[in-house]
């Protein structure tokens, strides 16, 4: 069985797979490196657990899998999501050394990313230094884009030092053209709409263009990113706050949050408050804009499909959403679960049986 990892600052997520894609088990341990203590969930039971960091966050989910029947023998090798894997890392790949320092490098590109994957990485290889890791890159999906699609009107130099559109949640979207399989629509506009929300016109199976750039802060409106915003609004919140606090408000108290004061869609959609409607109001028409700009790139549309929480939760948003672009007349709609997870099982999976055929 293969050990899928998602790990983010304070969290670790895993999903033990089969070869044939079927779940085995689901934990997550949340709280880690908290003054309150860590909560690991595995099965649906939760206990408290002493998790200071993620190297002992990585014990406690090993133990927890021990203690429901999972023995080591049965976990064969591990998989992680990176969200950036900068212009070098562009598929799934063994986790060598080598990968490891380009994803180090990265850090730079995706300062608030990278560094949980790769304490992921450096925990689960104390854990278990006989396990081989893997890595698939939320980046890698967009990474066959054009020039044209990726690079800013800056200077060489800088377009030299890596200051370019990336797109992120390429793995959600790699994992919805897996599930239309031979029934995907020749230009597809997807819509990944979660707390992190982007966009991605979709041609022959492959990115053609995506909301996001050099990172996850640009694109429509967000639970609690900004999206996007002029460059020269950004200098002055850096000139009035200093950059790293101008950062953490255009990342954490923007979006959503910074026009209502929540972040949550469903308190959002149930309040009725004048500032609570505006902020859905400004999340929706937000979204028809990048989406008829797509769609324009794209040459037209054959269907939308909204994945991620609100994506496939929120019947009123999607409604509302297509209200915005009832002028493309009769297009197909379809909600398509999010499985990052899966996907991640399903490249690497491709992956070991390479290995095994070499």
């Amino acid at each position: 069985m293969l050990l899928v990892v998602n790990t983010g600052s304070s969290s670790i997520r895993a999903a033990l797979l089969r070869a044939d894609l079927t779940e085995a088990a689901r934990g997550r341990i949340s709280g880690i490196g908290q003054r309150q203590g860590a909560e690991l969930t595995l099965g649906g039971a939760r206990q408290a657990v002493d998790a200071p960091d993620h190297g002992r966050g990585m014990d406690a989910m090993l133990a927890a899998l021990r203690g429901a029947g999972v023995a080591d023998a049965d976990i064969t090798a591990a998989s992680h999501r990176i969200v950036h894997g900068g212009a070098d890392l562009t598929r799934p790949m063994r986790l060598t050394e080598a990968a490891i320092a380009v994803i180090e490098d990265n850090v730079t590109l995706a300062p608030l990313h990278n560094p949980p994957g790769l304490a992921g990485i450096h925990a689960l290889a104390a854990a278990r230094p006989d396990l081989p890791q893997y890595g698939c890159f939320d980046t890698a999906f967009h990474a066959g884009q054009s020039e044209l699609a990726t690079a800013y009107a800056i200077p060489e130099r800088f377009r030299a030092a890596g200051i370019r559109r990336y797109g992120f949640h390429g793995l959600s979207y790699a994992g919805m053209v897996a599930q239309f399989g031979a029934e995907l629509p020749e230009r597809l506009l997807a819509l990944h709409l979660g707390a992190g929300v982007s966009l991605c016109a979709i041609r022959g199976g492959r990115s053609f263009a995506t909301s996001m750039g050099y990172s996850p802060l640009s694109g429509p409106t967000m639970a609690t990113r900004s999206g996007d915003i002029d460059g020269m609004a950004v200098l002055r919140l850096a000139e009035e706050l200093g950059i790293a606090e101008a950062g953490r408000v255009l990342n954490t108290e923007s979006g959503l949050r910074g026009l209502a004061g929540s972040a949550d869609m469903k308190t959002l959609l149930e309040s009725g408050s004048e500032a609570a409607r505006f902020a859905v109001a400004h999340f929706v028409r937000s979204l028809v804009q990048q989406a008829g700009g797509l769609i324009a790139v794209m040459g037209g549309v054959d269907a939308i499909a909204f994945t991620g929480g609100i994506g496939e939760n929120s019947a009123e948003i999607r409604g509302r959403v297509m209200d915005g672009l009832r002028w493309l007349g009769d297009v197909a709609v379809h909600v398509v679960p999010a499985d990052e997870e899966r996907q991640i099982a399903r490249d690497t999976f491709a992956l070991l049986a390479a290995e095994d055929a070499r």
